[in-house]
């Protein structure tokens, strides 16, 4: 893969890309805590789709710049997605796929604009509505303890702790068995320092934040519970310790018409590395139809 940075007035985007230059573009965005590298086994059977794939890094996250307004609502990641798909020359044809808290982006950025997109996948954290419904419940609250911790100032101290020891047992309880060494070296080297480390916390921060802090991001906070109208796959692992699996029960109906809903054995929150053949020969099959 190749590299590009995008400067925009509030952020410069680091992207990976890959694939013919006149292929449909396919945007992947990673999430928490993650890397773009968690697309390596699905970004190359899309080139080989025939696809033109682009994997920027979160805002925040190295080598992307920190955001210069400081601003890290989900809103702000769904502009960079879309602004990155006009950079791109993107058109309809346009897919995007999103994990974790790129696949809150991808509600909001195909529900903002589906103009844009021909098909979305999501994976790990079902449409909004369901997320909130979940905040409910005793077992949701419970598997969600970090994001409450995250809120606090002494998560800043604690997480770098012992070599970033706190990420990986996060990744051990959220992906049961998966052996996360490599991802988690990677993660140290995009949140590694204490600014980028609050920019990667400040997203869980300016969760209930009421105050939109770009008057352009108005109409994509609206969009991010809007059923809209693109068809999406959403994906989500059996054993996934971070988003429930009763919690995820029956995101289709919250989804566009033709979307569907699959759930993965013996997989947990990064069910997409745990299992990647199983979730990448859904993905390939969905973008094919």
């Amino acid at each position: 893969m190749s590299s590009r940075d995008f400067d925009f007035d509030d952020v410069t985007l680091h992207v990976e890309l890959a694939g013919p230059s006149d292929g449909p573009l396919a945007i992947l965005v990673h999430g928490f805590p993650d890397t773009t590298a968690t697309y390596r086994h699905l970004a190359p059977l899309l080139v080989a789709e025939g696809y033109r794939v682009a994997v920027p890094a979160l805002r925040g996250y190295a080598p992307s710049s920190l955001a210069r307004d400081g601003n890290y609502q989900i809103v702000a990641t769904t502009h960079d997605i879309i602004r990155l798909h006009d950079a791109l020359e993107g058109d309809s044809n346009a897919v995007i796929v999103g994990h974790d808290w790129g696949a809150a982006a991808t509600y909001s950025a195909i529900g903002a604009a589906p103009e844009k997109w021909r098909k979305a996948v999501t994976m790990a954290v079902p449409p909004l509505l369901l997320m909130m419904q979940g905040f409910t419940t005793f077992d949701q609250l419970q598997a969600s303890w970090y994001m409450y911790f995250f809120r606090n100032a002494l998560s800043e101290f604690v997480v770098p702790l012992n070599d970033y020891d706190f990420i990986t047992r996060l990744w051990s309880d959220w992906s049961p068995g998966y052996d996360c060494a490599d991802d988690v070296a990677r993660v140290r080297d995009a949140i590694g320092t204490p600014e980028r480390l609050l920019a990667s916390l400040s997203y869980y921060r300016a969760i209930d934040d009421p105050d939109v802090k770009n008057p352009a991001h108005a109409p994509l906070r609206d969009a991010a519970t809007a059923m809209g109208s693109v068809p999406c796959l959403y994906v989500h692992g059996n054993n996934d310790g971070c988003i429930l699996p009763s919690t995820a029960r029956g995101a289709v109906e919250l989804l566009a018409p033709g979307s569907r809903e699959e759930i993965i054995e013996n997989a947990g929150h990064f069910a997409h590395l745990e299992r990647p053949d199983a979730v990448n020969e859904l993905i390939i099959g969905w973008l094919r139809d």
